[in-house]
Formats: C-alpha cells, sequence, structure tokens
C-alpha cells in the first residue's frame, strides 16, 4: 500500500497515526508567508519594458497550523488566488518567503522542491480545465503517484481505487473520460488527485465556485470530512463567505492585494474589525434577514493594483475614512487577543444586524 503521506521507514502511515490533541492554535505553524510580494509587470515601454506593475500580493504575514483550516476571502481581484499559488511555489514570488515546516522553500535544490511538493497540493478553480481531456480519470489521479515513485504499478492501481471511494465515486470511474462526469464529480476528480501523495497541507482555489449551488454544499461537506479524518492543513480561497462560516478555523480578509483583517471565525463574523469586512458580511444573503439588516453599498470601484492610492488602499471607498486614512497607511496590527486589523478606527463602524451563527458542520444535504 502506498502510504497517505511520507513516513519514515517502518512508521504508521498518516490516517492511523494519532493526532495531537488541541486545537490547531497549539500546533506549530505548517506554511509561514513572510513578507510575501507577487507583482507582475505590465509592459508598454520601449522595446516591450516593463513600465509598472500589477500589485497583486502587496506584502503579507501569514500563517497555516497543522489541522487547520484557514480561510481567505476577498471580492475578485484581492490577490487571492495569486497568494494561494505563491504559497504552493506555482508561482515565483517577487520577494518575501514561503517557509513549509519551518524550511524556506527558495533555499531548496531543485531535487529537494520536488520532493517536497508531494506534502502540499492545490485545488483548482476550474474542474474541468484542471484535468487532461485525453486521459481517463485513473490516469489522471495515479499521474502525481507516477511522478513522485510512489509504490509499483499494482500498489498506484489499488491506490487510485481506494481515492475515488474516498471522493464517493465508485472504483469504475477509473476508466473514463472527464467529459463523462458532472461539475461536481469533476471535482471530485480534482480532490482525488490533491490527496494522492498524502499531503499534509492542501490549497483549495474557490474549489466550488464554478458548480452549481446544488452541488457546492455537498463538495464543502467532503473537504470538511476528508480534513477531519485525515489531518490536513487547508487554505480555503473563497468569495462566499456563508460558505466560510461553516468550514473555517479562522479567516483572512484581503482587500488590493494585502491582509486587512484576521480573526478566528466565529470572532470575526460576531464582530468584524475592518469597515470593508464589515461591508462584506452585510452582502451575505440569509434566508430570514434580521430586521433592520441592510446591505452597506460601497460607492466606486476597488482602485487599480498596478496604481493604489496612498495611505489605506480601501479609504477612498470606506464611509468611516477620515484625512490620516488618506496619508497614513495603517499597519496590521493586534486589536484584540488574537485579532489583527489593517484600520486606524477598528470597531467604530456597525456590523450587520445577526442572522444566527450556525456551528461548524455539514450544510445543506450530504453528500451521497
Amino acid at each position: 500500500m502506498i502510504p497517505a503521506t511520507p513516513v519514515p521507514a517502518g512508521a504508521t502511515p498518516a490516517e492511523e497515526t494519532p493526532r495531537p490533541a488541541g486545537g490547531p492554535e497549539a500546533a506549530e505553524p505548517l506554511l509561514e508567508l513572510d513578507g510575501l510580494v507577487k507583482h507582475f509587470p505590465v509592459g508598454g515601454g520601449l522595446f516591450g519594458r516593463s513600465r509598472a506593475a500589477v500589485r497583486a500580493v502587496d506584502g503579507v504575514d501569514l500563517a497555516v497550523a497543522r489541522r487547520e483550516c484557514l480561510a481567505v476571502v476577498g471580492e475578485s481581484g484581492s490577490g487571492k488566488t495569486t497568494l494561494g499559488r505563491c504559497a504552493v511555489r506555482l508561482y515565483e514570488p517577487t520577494a518575501g518567503r514561503v517557509l513549509f515546516a519551518g524550511r524556506d522553500l527558495a533555499e531548496l535544490s531543485a531535487g529537494e522542491l520536488r520532493r517536497e511538493r508531494r506534502r502540499f497540493q492545490m485545488i483548482f478553480q476550474d474542474p474541468y480545465g484542471s484535468l487532461n481531456p485525453r486521459m481517463r480519470v485513473g490516469a489522471a489521479v495515479e499521474e502525481p503517484l507516477a511522478v513522485h515513485r510512489l509504490g509499483d504499478r499494482a500498489a498506484r492501481r489499488r491506490r487510485v481505487a481506494e481515492l475515488l471511494d474516498t471522493v464517493g465515486l465508485g472504483p469504475d470511474a477509473a476508466g473514463r473520460y472527464p467529459h463523462e462526469f458532472s461539475g461536481g464529480q469533476r471535482q471530485r476528480i480534482g480532490i482525488a488527485r490533491a490527496l494522492a501523495t498524502g499531503p499534509e497541507l492542501v490549497v483549495a482555489d474557490e474549489p466550488v465556485s464554478a458548480l452549481d449551488v446544488s452541488v457546492r454544499a455537498q463538495v464543502v461537506n467532503l473537504l470538511a470530512r476528508l480534513q477531519e479524518r485525515l489531518g490536513l492543513a487547508l487554505v480555503f480561497i473563497a468569495h462566499d463567505l456563508a460558505l466560510v462560516e461553516h468550514l473555517a478555523d479562522r479567516v483572512a480578509v484581503m482587500y488590493l492585494g494585502r491582509i486587512v483583517e484576521e480573526a478566528p471565525r466565529d470572532a470575526l463574523f460576531a464582530r468584524p474589525a475592518h469597515p470593508y469586512t464589515v461591508s462584506l458580511l452585510s452582502a451575505v444573503p440569509v434566508p430570514e434577514p434580521a430586521a433592520g439588516r441592510a446591505r452597506i453599498e460601497l460607492e466606486g470601484e476597488p482602485p487599480s493594483p498596478v496604481d493604489p492610492p496612498p495611505g489605506c488602499p480601501f479609504h477612498p471607498r470606506c464611509p468611516i475614512a477620515r484625512p490620516r486614512c488618506a496619508e497614513e497607511t495603517p499597519p496590521l496590527a493586534e486589536v484584540a487577543p488574537g485579532r489583527r486589523a489593517a484600520c486606524f478606527y477598528p470597531f467604530e463602524m456597525a456590523p450587520p444586524a445577526p442572522a444566527g451563527s450556525p456551528a461548524r458542520g455539514t450544510i445543506g444535504p450530504e453528500a451521497p
């Protein structure tokens, strides 16, 4: 059998290894982003030289503990996807460090980095575009095992059957092509492929945004069960705060390439500190809106990441902005125990009326 995670000779596979007691906050960070910067040059100058840069990620400090689910939220263009791709070294950072289990990935040799990649994987947003339409599902799921030379052919085939069963697809799915499956089933295939090498960290880049509403809950419930069963650290990138409320342990809110608030899930939903977070929460649809609950409509459009405004990047749209906000950039600092916000006036903007805070667990009908 192929172990679910890399283990020393004679050791117990990851699924059978007892997990340490205590929640994510008690563990050492598995992933650390230290001053992470990713700029994309914009051409148009003489001889095609870059004249400017898109500041997709602009100085992010973040940590993810073992077995923790960190949700990264924000509107389109905030830098969430770029952050996730830098975290797994699909993008090379412009500056800053990405540390995995205490090791700086930039300092690893090509061979060392290849071995480390077994330990962190990514689930992509488009479940069809991430699969080779000419490759059968079994071959697609087996490919990471072959690349990392895990087990012989028979062991890899057994592992593929096990993975397909784990994500709710029968072993017979291995002989079919991606186009024969629905969007939700294709995303389950993507999840199976991401789990093939037994990673310790999975970055899920908006894994349900391209799916029908009717199957989103099933895929999110599957991710929650797999994280608990396998002891995964999960970075869940999303813009749907209703899903985040059910899945995350901690939430980081991004705006224009920066983290503007970071807090435990319950604390953030109960009392957001940053005005941008307040506006996001006011837009979450609820089945029975509380009396007086009103959506906060921000004026204007998000500033260009090529030419961000001086001072606080949110101040042109902030309902409580003051002169200081246009002159100084607020640091991401502690505003309450275990909470950080990049705002000079945290907690001043009234949060939306509460609509209930369901406990973490399954949402909607259970996945079959």
